[in-house]
């Protein structure tokens, strides 16, 4: 594929060169219209046309960086969190098979969101350090539940907040209060502004802004009920232990899946082995997705 992040006039294009230049120009890229998507994606599965795989990965750079943005509480530099989304973005691509009826968008969220969550993964010391999978899903998902229940941003929650959160996630309240004061210091709204003193100017979530009144992608990432799936399906994951997790990975959500019997000699079990872990792991990850469906649902109306 041929290297998608180019500027209009074809100049290098990179997160990393100057935040501020490539989010004026990734809003330079046109958005497409279903049916030219359509085609663009039939052109790069049946032929591998370049130009095509180009026009299909710049129209999605703004997806990518409003759903990077949604990281940028995590310390680390927003524009290496933004490229490892444009990896996911592209690995989307080239795994897109446009019969299946869906948009790109709807189908690369998930590529563009495990990328940047694996990259946080690598990153985070607290997280490579042998923590589990409940502290993962509580690293992953303390601020969303902080902001739905009105805890304060800053400094330590009170002690029934705590024990909601605690219970919530299936960890000790001391793992609550330790996260939350790691993480404490580290966040970045998207309503701050781009400049450095502060003084008005233009926000960053205003580069994120379709001006186009309706669009497949922003009316996509405005949808609640699909968000609240995409998270759920996140949470699930980390249910599954690490060989699951990793079978599961390397069998359905790779590039390049791997056989079943290039998994058996890397375990040391048949192929049969492989492919039942498989299969329970599938079992397992929509077993978690309605059991968190269900207790976001009671938690809702409790809270509401």
């Amino acid at each position: 594929m041929a290297n998608a992040l180019t500027t209009t006039s074809g100049a290098a294009l990179s997160p990393e060169g100057g935040l501020n230049r490539y989010l004026a120009e990734i809003r330079k890229f046109p958005l497409l219209e279903r049916d030219e998507e359509y085609m663009l994606a039939k052109r790069f599965k049946e032929h591998e046309d370049p130009d095509a795989a180009q026009r299909l990965i710049t129209s999605h750079l703004r997806l990518v960086a409003k759903i990077a943005m949604g990281y940028r509480g995590y310390g680390l530099p927003t524009g290496e969190v933004i490229s490892e989304g444009n990896v996911g973005l592209m690995q989307a691509v080239k795994k897109f098979d446009p019969d299946k009826g869906f948009r790109l968008s709807t189908y690369a969220m998930w590529w563009i969101r495990a990328s940047i969550q694996e990259y946080i993964l690598r990153s985070w010391s607290l997280v490579k350090i042998g923590t589990t999978a409940a502290q993962k899903k509580l690293f992953f998902n303390l601020r969303k539940l902080k902001g739905q229940i009105d805890a304060v941003d800053e400094g330590d929650m009170r002690p029934e907040e705590v024990e909601l959160i605690a219970t919530r996630l299936g960890v000790t309240e001391d793992e609550v209060i330790s996260m939350n004061r790691r993480m404490a210091g580290s966040d970045n709204s998207l309503n701050s502004p781009m400049r450095s003193d502060g003084d008005g100017g233009a926000e960053w979530q205003d580069w994120l802004v379709d001006e186009n009144a309706v669009n497949a992608e922003s009316q996509l990432v405005k949808d609640d009920e699909f968000e609240t799936r995409m998270e759920l399906l996140q949470e699930a994951m980390v249910d599954l232990n690490d060989r699951e997790r990793h079978i599961l990975t390397e069998r359905r959500l790779t590039e390049n899946p791997k056989t079943l019997e290039e998994l058996s000699g890397e375990y040391g079990v048949s192929r049969e082995r492989i492919r039942q872990i498989e299969v329970r792991a599938f079992e397992k990850l929509q077993k978690a997705m309605k059991r968190l469906d269900k207790e976001m649902r009671a938690e809702t109306l409790r809270l509401g």
